[in-house]
């Protein structure tokens, strides 16, 4: 009986949580598109490289798999050395890159001196390619690379109107509406959620033509398509020109959210294969 009430209890516990889903339900996802989607001399390559992730020395975020390797940059966040500094504050810039969607697309003031999710995504995968690397600096690049596609297929990631990527844009989802919910957590958390939950599954083996249609481009088109996203995001939660003022809450309606579920079904695919390919060169 106690195992029935939990597993009737478990999506209103998730609910409650909006800002943990996409860090962990969606870049799990991201990288199990990607696993499915790799090939099989790829797929080694991933187990043996994660065989040294207990060289980084972070035994309360393990990175054993792709998944648990896709949410470990944001697992160490909170992480301090022995002084009591963080071990991982460079880091923290590396997830987002604020490009506004209200004046013409331009990475670089953006990603000055590389600190956006776009230059580390390119830095990554090269220190993942490099097989003369230690073998803890490939597991830590491969848990980056892995997580920083996602974010940056999470288009609040990629473009936002000065307002930190929509965390400063209170947020209803229909009548959910608690004090700490923006837009930005919104997307991370219970759009992602809903978007990865409706059929048809989207972690599975995708066509070539698929792989080669959705996985297209470089990390600089990616950008700029996601950034484009987040136009469609504003606009949506704004009802109208996603360049207006920001109300004190915006107000995602049912309506807005079944306009929604596609487009972050799309991106969380699209960030599968694209990082399937991005392994695939660095790794096959």
């Amino acid at each position: 009986m106690k195992r029935i009430v939990a597993a009737l209890l478990l999506p209103f516990l998730l609910l409650a949580q909006p800002a943990a889903a996409f860090w962990e339900y969606g870049h799990q996802t991201v990288a199990a598109i990607a696993y499915a989607n790799v090939t099989p001399r790829t797929r080694a390559a991933i187990g043996r490289i994660l065989l040294a992730q207990a060289q980084l020395g972070t035994p309360g975020c393990p990175a054993r798999t792709i998944q648990e390797a896709s949410v470990w940059p944001d697992c160490v966040k909170p992480l301090k050395d022995a002084a009591g500094k963080s071990r991982f504050g460079y880091a923290y810039s590396w997830h987002y890159q604020n490009v506004n969607i209200c004046q013409p697309f331009a990475l670089e003031p953006a990603c000055r001196e590389g600190d956006c999710v776009s230059t580390q995504i390119d830095r990554q995968a090269a220190i993942l390619a490099d097989r003369r690397a230690p073998a803890k600096d490939r597991a830590m690049a491969l848990a980056f690379l892995v997580h920083f596609v996602g974010d940056l297929h999470q288009p609040l990631h990629a473009g936002d109107k000065s307002d930190k990527g929509g965390n400063d844009a209170k947020a209803a989802y229909g009548v959910y509406a608690p004090a700490r919910l923006n837009l930005h957590s919104v997307w991370d958390g219970l759009l992602a959620e809903r978007a990865i939950s409706s059929p048809p599954l989207l972690v599975r083996r995708y066509s070539a033509v698929d792989r080669a249609r959705l996985g297209a481009g470089n990390v600089t088109d990616w950008s700029r398509e996601s950034w484009q996203v987040a136009h469609t995001a504003y606009a949506v939660a704004m009802h109208g020109d996603p360049c207006q003022p920001t109300p004190a809450r915006v107000t995602l309606t049912d309506a807005d959210v079944d306009k929604l579920v596609p487009v972050m079904r799309d991106e969380v695919v699209k960030g599968g294969l694209r990082l399937a390919r991005m392994l695939d060169r660095a790794l096959g």
